[in-house]
């Protein structure tokens, strides 16, 4: 297994060697094994489609040549599509990203602006919830807050959608600073509460604010009410 480093893959003669990378490239080790399997599958599939050409040209009666000509045809298919999909594996590669070293080949200042639409439009099939912690782990980016802008697109204007949105807002006055402060990585609320990290008292305290288990079991109720009432 080889590892290969820099912006793409290759140290640069203008990039010193002691800089930190900012991806590395790994060539993976059955890189071999999958072009000899495919060496022989492919022989497979030649000798599959010798064979059907051969039948298709001996063919006697109407009814075999119809017959060998679809199997012909859809073997056909099922080779180009088969063939399509080795590319991935005649040199496959693993990518270890480095984000935090983003900030040694960029200054801050350089950042490009981002702007992210969260489009959503029923909050029956899109549980407003689910649409919060998106758009909450897309505020708590790592990234300079004057450069990104999040935007929430509800084309179908559902009041339990901005009802949400705005407990969300309150949420996130505690949730981002804690992300900030703590470098947590699993920045959707959902996603970190979910897991096995360890609790402590800040960490209670942030789980019990308004965007808490509580809000969800309000938030079920009051759109199962919107629904109801908008559906009859």
């Amino acid at each position: 297994m080889s590892s290969l480093s820099g912006r793409d893959g290759y140290t640069t003669a203008t990039e010193p060697k002691n800089r930190p990378p900012f991806h590395t490239v790994e060539r993976l080790s059955q890189t071999g094994l999958n072009r000899f399997f495919a060496a022989v599958y492919a022989c497979g599939i030649l000798a599959l489609l010798y064979r059907h050409a051969q039948t298709l040209v001996n063919s006697t009666t109407l009814a075999s040549f119809s017959i060998t000509l679809s199997l012909l045809i859809a073997d056909l298919v099922l080779a180009f599509m088969w063939a399509a999909a080795q590319a991935l594996r005649m040199c496959p590669i693993r990518r270890n990203q480095y984000p935090e070293n983003l900030k040694k080949f960029v200054k801050e200042e350089d950042f490009p602006g981002l702007d992210v639409f969260v489009c959503t439009t029923d909050p029956y099939k899109e549980p407003p919830v689910r649409v919060m912690n998106t758009v909450l782990s897309l505020m708590a980016y790592d990234y300079p807050t004057e450069k990104i802008s999040v935007y929430v697109s509800d084309d179908g204007g559902s009041a339990v959608t901005l009802f949400a949105f705005m407990e969300a807002a309150k949420f996130a006055s505690y949730w981002l600073p804690f992300c900030r402060d703590n470098n947590i990585m699993d920045r959707s609320p959902h996603a970190y509460f979910s897991s096995l990290h360890s609790t402590n008292s800040e960490t209670h305290n942030i789980k019990v604010k308004p965007f808490s288990p509580t809000l969800t079991f309000a938030l079920t109720i009051l759109l199962r009410w919107y629904c109801l009432v908008f559906n009859n």
